[in-house]
């Protein structure tokens, strides 16, 4: 008599979610195509801007992150934390940074109104998120 021992067939799925700690700094928004006409001007400028966002409780060092777009316009941030549950906007023109507004001090438009990536990077050089989008009648990309 010929007995077959027939295993259970156990499938083991392993479902891969950030860690809390790596999942607070996000990009929000993208404000690629503010109203008005694009005059260059520095009030223009800063109009376009991409928000990030901190989701955790505890504030976050950002210092030396970079947010940059498809062709790599690249925006270091200077000494600066995020506290819990805050935003920071990454304004296109010149300004002074503080705790909710950063600038990125260019003279020329960053994000593409037909489309673009936001792409933020974090100090050691591992990409922390990113929001995609296709120009729209809108002018922003909630992410």
């Amino acid at each position: 008599m010929c007995h077959r021992l027939v295993a259970p067939l156990v499938i083991v799925v392993l479902l891969a979610f950030p860690s809390a700690a790596s999942a607070e700094i996000l990009i929000s928004f993208v404000r690629y195509n503010p109203p008005g006409s694009d005059t260059g001007s520095n009030a223009s400028l800063n109009q376009e801007y991409v928000t990030i966002h901190n989701n955790g409780r505890l504030a976050k060092a950002l210092s030396g992150w970079r947010l940059h777009d498809i062709q790599h316009h690249r925006f270091t941030f200077p000494t600066f934390t995020l506290c819990g549950g805050c935003s920071v906007r990454v304004h296109t023109g010149s300004g002074t940074n503080g705790a909710a507004n950063l600038y990125w001090a260019t003279g020329n438009y960053i994000w593409n109104n037909t489309g673009d990536r936001a792409t933020l990077v974090k100090k050691d050089g591992v990409i922390r998120d990113s929001c995609a989008y296709t120009g729209t009648a809108l002018g922003y990309k909630k992410c």
